[in-house]
């Protein structure tokens, strides 16, 4: 997905089942100064992201009909758009399975507006930052592995892959510093540079999900490799 540039106004979609959540979501993010448009079910949410292509999309989990769950995953398999799951599962489980299917942040029901605008702001910063590591650079990462950093995405073994900018995020601080060790908390703080509570799990999740799409053999890694009671490496 292209996003616009710096001076553009930002566009979000809120995809919540209760009106008066959504009109207050829409109040809050709009005098942030976003772009805001609102659909009330997980049917309407994603024709209203194919229509409008946000820059980011709050997802409320359980809607009758279409779940958030499952509006997650279907935009997870056409476009990585940042999304902000909204939730009033709270298990440890629920947060991983969200991040899991490709979603950039988890928030539990009941939440403050501010905070909601807090971790949008906090989301698109990292997209902008993304972007712009190592501008000269076109790609990184030597052999099977490649990283194209303007287009943000993974090259394995001469294939394209496409990756969610959790995913680009993580899989870069890794590339780019290949055979050094990463605590699990060094990769929390490179996902999540604003801070927030995430529970280590969680880069455990998404190294399974890259794994699946950059190893030959996921269940035989070659490239992320797990160092055990510490954390993960990069080898070429």
């Amino acid at each position: 997905m292209t996003h616009p540039d710096a001076t553009a106004t930002k566009s979000v979609v809120v995809v919540e089942d209760d009106r008066e959540s959504a009109k207050i979501l829409q109040l809050y993010l709009s005098e942030a100064g976003f772009d805001v448009h609102v659909a009330h079910d997980g049917t309407n949410g994603l024709a209203l992201v194919k229509r409008t292509t946000p820059d980011l999309v709050v997802l409320d989990l359980m809607m009758p009909g279409l779940d958030g769950w499952t509006v997650c995953r279907e935009l997870r398999r056409t476009s990585d758009v940042p999304i902000l799951i909204l939730s009033a599962r709270q298990e440890e489980q629920d947060r991983l399975l969200g991040l899991g299917l490709g979603a950039d942040d988890y928030v539990v029901k009941p939440f403050s507006p501010r905070e909601i605008v807090l971790r949008v702001n906090a989301i698109l910063r990292r997209v902008k930052t993304s972007d712009l590591d190592e501008p000269k650079a076109e790609t990184i990462g030597d052999g099977a592995i490649r990283l194209d950093l303007n287009r943000r995405v993974a090259i394995t073994y001469d294939q394209e892959v496409s990756l969610t900018p959790s995913e680009f995020r993580l899989l870069h601080a890794l590339v780019r510093r290949p055979g050094r060790t990463f605590e699990r908390s060094e990769l929390i703080d490179e996902l999540y540079p604003s801070g927030g509570t995430v529970v280590p799990k969680v880069i455990d999740v998404h190294v399974g999900k890259l794994r699946q799409k950059i190893e030959p053999d996921p269940t035989d890694p070659k490239h992320l490799i797990t160092i055990r009671g510490f954390g993960y490496r990069f080898e070429t």
